[in-house]
């Protein structure tokens, strides 16, 4: 179907663009990397997107009107048109598993084609199970036996390992993505498991070697992403998010979502001080006849109902977070990312529900990256640019042979026919 993907020579000036196709917004972002590798943004987007649930597509034609609009600004703004974009997805029920592979070095010490070979052995040790592969990055290499090492190369062994972390999701999500991005007259070049790129983004080198889990809390889907070691090497996704407790609101007061979404943002919190028992909200009214009167109530009482569905959330996470091994003493810090990142106080709330430190992860990385598109809601779009700046290795999707025919279809294609030769 496709080629793989050709990397970039070194030292040649390039254009990236990204796309975060989220349940409420579709932002896009248009960025030049130089020789030095560091990418420089020239022109973002935004559109509210209405068609998407559960960052599933279910609706083709306003969510490409909404990719075309959030591209189209960004190309304005940049000055140039663009072919291919990497995008986000959180959609397909994400989830990993580590995959095993070894070879026998005897003794020698460790070449780069040793590295190759072993590469290829892992790859054929992935099991999809029916499912695509989003990822496959290496996550810890041993050397007889005894795991910690970042780069083998030129180290002697008699047997060489290698645990690979393999991210997937159902197929059908992907496809929808891919066709809805299509239809903007976009290629898709590569789909991103959302907490993988918010993790770019936000976390430090030293919170992923002592051990960090990255919460994105998304309109629809909240994802998680573990790492260990410098490693990442859990995901998970829950299908609730943000959008929920704007539901929640909506139907606790009578009032349209318009209008809860509004009601969180500016008086929302998760968590209640003593003023807010007294302080008290007008809410409007679900119709707008001019008969019905705004409700009344309290700050606490909005409180309340936003804190009942972030103990529902929160105890689904501590639930992925223990199935995903992220216990014991260096399993204490957390980083929330995403939209819902944004309530004020939820960090306090999150570090009470989990035990564990929690503090709100902002994107970094980007040169010129606009202030409106600085906060946690945007740590996926820039962490889009920064895998995309890096060619981050993938072990399933960069070392297969390449096809001699083929097109321009991006690498989800490459995933889909990969899964299907493997079935």
């Amino acid at each position: 179907m496709v080629n793989k993907i050709p990397l970039t020579p070194k030292g040649a000036e390039r254009i990236i663009a990204v796309l975060d196709v989220g349940t409420s917004k579709v932002a896009a972002l248009i960025a030049l990397v130089g020789a030095d590798g560091e990418p420089r943004v020239i022109g973002t987007g935004q559109k509210p997107c209405a068609g998407l649930r559960r960052g599933l597509v279910t609706d083709f034609e306003k969510t490409e009107a909404a990719i075309r609009g959030a591209m189209d600004q960004a190309e304005r703004a940049a000055g140039t048109q663009v072919e291919f974009v990497h995008a986000s997805i959180s959609a397909g029920n994400l989830g990993s598993d580590v995959a095993t592979a070894e070879i026998d070095i005897a003794g020698a010490s460790i070449t780069g084609a040793d590295m190759t070979l072993l590469r290829e052995a892992g790859r054929t040790r992935i099991d999809p199970r029916g499912r695509t592969v989003v990822h496959a990055q290496p996550a810890l290499y041993a050397l007889d036996g005894q795991p910690g090492v970042e780069s083998p190369v030129g180290f002697h062994a008699d047997r060489l390992g290698m645990d690979i972390h393999v991210v997937t999701a159902d197929t059908p999500p992907l496809k929808n993505l891919d066709r809805a991005i299509k239809q903007a007259h976009i290629g898709l070049r590569s789909l991103v498991a959302s907490p993988l790129a918010a993790s770019l983004s936000t976390l430090e080198r030293e919170e992923r070697e002592l051990g960090v889990a990255l919460i994105e809390i998304g309109a629809g889907v909240t994802t998680i992403a573990v790492h260990s070691m410098g490693m990442l090497v859990g995901v998970a996704a829950i299908p609730m998010g943000a959008d929920d407790i704007t539901y929640d609101l909506a139907a606790a007061f009578a009032t349209r979502r318009s209008h809860a979404e509004r009601l969180k943002a500016l008086d929302g919190a998760a968590v209640a001080v003593p003023k807010d028992n007294h302080e008290a909200v007008e809410i409007p009214p679900m119709s707008d006849d001019g008969l019905a009167e705004p409700l009344r109530v309290p700050k606490a009482q909005i409180i309340g109902v936003i804190r009942h569905r972030l103990d529902l959330l929160f105890r689904e996470i501590a639930l992925k977070l223990d199935s995903l091994g992220f216990t014991g003493p260096q399993a204490r810090q957390v980083v929330l990312t995403g939209g819902g990142a944004e309530l004020r106080s939820i960090a306090d709330f999150a570090q009470g529900s989990l035990g564990r430190n929690v503090r709100i992860g902002r994107p970094r990385g980007l040169t010129g990256l606009p202030p409106a598109q600085s906060g946690p809601a945007f740590a996926t779009l820039a962490g889009l640019v920064l895998f995309a700046a890096h060619e981050v290795p993938d072990i399933w999707h960069m070392t297969a042979p390449a096809k001699k025919h083929g097109g321009n279809g991006g690498r989800l294609a490459t995933m889909i026919e990969k899964l299907r030769g493997s079935l």
